[in-house]
C-alpha cells in the first residue's frame, strides 16, 4: 500500500481522460529516470552488504563515469551525425571503458582509504568517504569547471519512438529500462550462482567464518566495490545519454537519492535497490510537473520517513550482520 501513496495526488479525477494520459507519461519518465537511480543505488546497497560503510564517494565515482563518457565522445569522433553502425560500437567502446575507469577508481578509493580503517570506529571510513566525495568533486571542477555542460545528443533521447495508447516512449526513455535491466540480471546472476559471489555473499554474512573458510576477504571487498563502480560508471553514460548534460554536483544529486532508494528499498538488498530507485524516479516524474521540481525532494524524503515508521528494514527489509 504505501508505493501508492505518492501518485494518489496525481489521480484524484480518473474521469480525465487528459489527466489520466499525462499521468501515465510522467510515469514513463519516472521510471526512465528510476532505472538510473537504481543503477547508482546498487553500488551503495552492495558495499553496505558486504562491509556495513555508506560509501558517500559513491555518487562521485558515478559523476565521473559521465565525465569519462562525455570526454570520450570527441576522442572517438561521435555525433549525431554519425551512422547507427559507428554509434553503436562508439557507445558500446564507451560504456567499456567508463565503466572499468569508474570501477578502478571505486576499488583504489576502498583499497587506499578504506581498507586501513577496516578495525577503526565506523565514524572513521565514514567521515573518509565525505572526504572523497568533496575531493572527487574537485577533480570535476578542474576537468570540465563548475558550470553545467551540454553533450552532443547523440541519440535524440526526448525524439518520440514510439505511442502507446497516448503514451509517449522516447529513444531515452527505452535506452534507460533497456540498458538497465540486463545489467542488473547479470549482477544477480552473479551474487546468486558465481563462486565469487557465494564468497561476497558468506563475507557479507559472517566475515570472520568465511576467512577461516579460505575465503580472502579483502578481495572479496575489493571484488564488491569493482562491481558497484563498474555499475556506477555504466549509469554515467546512461544519464549522459539521457539527460545530455554533464556537471562536478550531478554525483552529490544523483547520489543522494540513490542512497535514499537503497534505505527505502532495504539496504543490503538488491531488488530493494531498485525497487527503491524506480519509486523515486515515479515520484520525481509526477511532481516535477504536477506540483514543481522545488517541491519534489519534499514527497521524497516525507515517503522516505513514512516507510521508515512503518517499516524500519525498507520495503524488502533484510537482516545484516551484527557488528562485531
Amino acid at each position: 500500500m504505501l508505493a501508492v501513496v505518492p501518485i494518489i495526488y496525481a489521480v484524484i479525477d480518473l474521469r480525465d481522460d487528459g489527466n489520466l494520459t499525462r499521468l501515465g507519461n510522467n510515469v514513463v519518465e519516472g521510471l526512465s529516470n528510476g532505472a538510473i537511480i537504481a543503477l547508482v543505488a546498487l553500488g551503495y546497497t552492495l558495499v553496505y552488504g558486504i562491509i556495513e560503510l555508506i560509501n558517500f564517494a559513491h555518487g562521485e565515482i558515478f559523476m565521473i563515469g559521465g565525465f569519462v563518457a562525455f570526454g570520450l565522445y570527441g576522442t572517438l569522433g561521435l555525433t549525431p551525425e554519425t551512422g547507427a553502425f559507428g554509434l553503436i560500437v562508439g557507445l558500446l567502446v564507451i560504456l567499456i571503458i567508463s565503466a572499468l575507469a569508474s570501477g578502478s577508481l571505486n576499488t583504489m578509493i576502498e583499497r587506499v582509504a578504506y581498507r586501513p580503517l577496516r578495525n577503526a570506529p565506523k565514524l572513521a571510513p565514514l567521515i573518509t568517504a565525505v572526504g572523497f566525495s568533496f575531493i572527487l568533486q574537485n577533480v570535476g571542477i578542474l576537468w570540465l569547471g563548475a558550470s553545467q555542460k551540454s553533450v552532443p545528443d547523440l541519440l535524440g533521447s526526448q525524439s518520440e519512438l514510439f505511442n502507446v495508447f497516448g503514451l509517449s516512449i522516447s529513444r531515452g526513455d527505452l535506452l534507460a529500462v533497456v540498458a538497465t535491466v540486463p545489467l542488473v540480471v547479470l549482477l544477480t546472476a552473479f551474487i546468486g550462482r558465481s563462486r565469487l559471489g557465494k564468497a561476497m555473499r558468506a563475507t557479507a554474512q559472517d566475515p570472520e567464518a568465511a576467512r577461516l573458510m579460505g575465503i580472502n576477504v579483502d578481495t572479496t571487498i575489493s571484488l564488491t566495490f569493482l562491481l558497484g563502480g563498474l555499475l556506477a560508471g555504466a549509469a554515467g553514460l546512461i544519464n549522459t545519454l539521457y539527460n545530455t548534460q554533464v556537471w562536478y554536483f550531478q554525483g552529490f544529486q544523483a547520489g543522494l537519492l540513490a542512497f535514499t532508494a537503497a534505505v527505502m528499498g532495504g539496504i543490503g538488498n538488491i531488488r530493494g535497490a531498485v525497487i527503491g530507485g524506480l519509486i523515486i524516479g515515479v515520484i520525481q516524474g509526477i511532481f516535477d510537473n504536477r506540483i514543481g521540481n522545488e517541491w519534489t525532494p519534499a514527497f521524497v524524503f516525507g515517503y522516505l520517513v513514512l516507510i521508515m515508521v512503518f517499516r524500519p528494514q525498507g520495503l524488502i527489509g533484510e537482516e545484516t550482520r551484527e557488528a562485531g
